[in-house]
């Protein structure tokens, strides 16, 4: 089978031959890191506009209202200056409602689902090439650790650079520098996995090299051409 890459676009190649390819390339750029976004990555998102409006007809809410709410308090919370309690308390409960605060919390943290094959993907990468795995996400504290706790995030990554633990949140430069910083890796050995192309782009300002998540397989792929091939040969 061949395939274009996406980080080359010019570039077509067999999958018999990525192995060549890739090892000669990984020669000359090795990769000692990986960086990853959370949600859209390695999960889905953990409270989109989706999510949000799912929210508002299973609790029959106001849409608009409470997604002015929302715009105005998320990334407040996101930036862990507030809590999850509070963040609802502005945004849906500064009324009286029939659902309790544990109810519509318990429906949040259901929306978190995995993908499975880009967990298992980084896992195997992790253990065939001995990488640092740092993850860096704008996530809420609440959602965040329920996410990592339900997935088992922090049996293969290393760092959690999330916006609720260091207090700035993507597309501030200072989250990329604060785990080039906290990883003591060179950013031109690492790799940046995000499904946002300003983020992507941001990364790739700082030396980072990166790849704009689509799905598993182009991921896979990019991976393989800077040197970290995932099939076992």
């Amino acid at each position: 089978m061949t395939t274009k890459v996406k980080a080359y676009p010019n570039l077509s190649l067999d999958i018999n031959d990525m192995v060549v390819y890739t090892e000669a390339n990984s020669k000359l750029m090795p990769i000692t890191a990986l960086f990853v976004d959370i949600g859209g990555v390695l999960l889905t998102d953990g409270w989109n506009h989706d999510a949000r409006a799912l929210a508002a007809k299973t609790f029959d809410l106001d849409w608009t209202e409470m997604e002015t709410r929302h715009r105005l308090n998320f990334a407040t919370y996101e930036e862990g200056k507030i809590t999850l309690e509070k963040y609802l308390e502005r945004t849906v409960f500064y009324t009286e409602r029939s659902f309790s605060v544990d109810k519509f919390t318990e429906f949040m943290f259901a929306q978190s689902e995995p993908y499975p094959l880009m967990i298992d993907l980084i896992r195997h990468l992790k253990k065939k090439y001995g990488l640092k795995i740092i993850v860096v996400s704008n996530e809420a504290r609440e959602l965040n650790l329920h996410r990592i706790q339900k997935f088992k995030l922090n049996e293969f990554i290393d760092g959690f650079i999330s916006s609720c633990f260091v207090h700035i949140r993507k597309p501030d430069e200072d989250i990329f520098k604060l785990a080039l910083d906290i990883s003591q890796c060179a950013s031109n050995q690492i790799i940046y996995i995000e499904n946002t192309p300003m983020f992507v782009q941001i990364a790739e300002g700082l030396g980072m090299k990166s790849i704009l998540h689509q799905e598993y397989q182009s991921t896979a792929l990019q991976l393989a051409v800077w040197g970290l091939n995932h099939q076992e040969h």
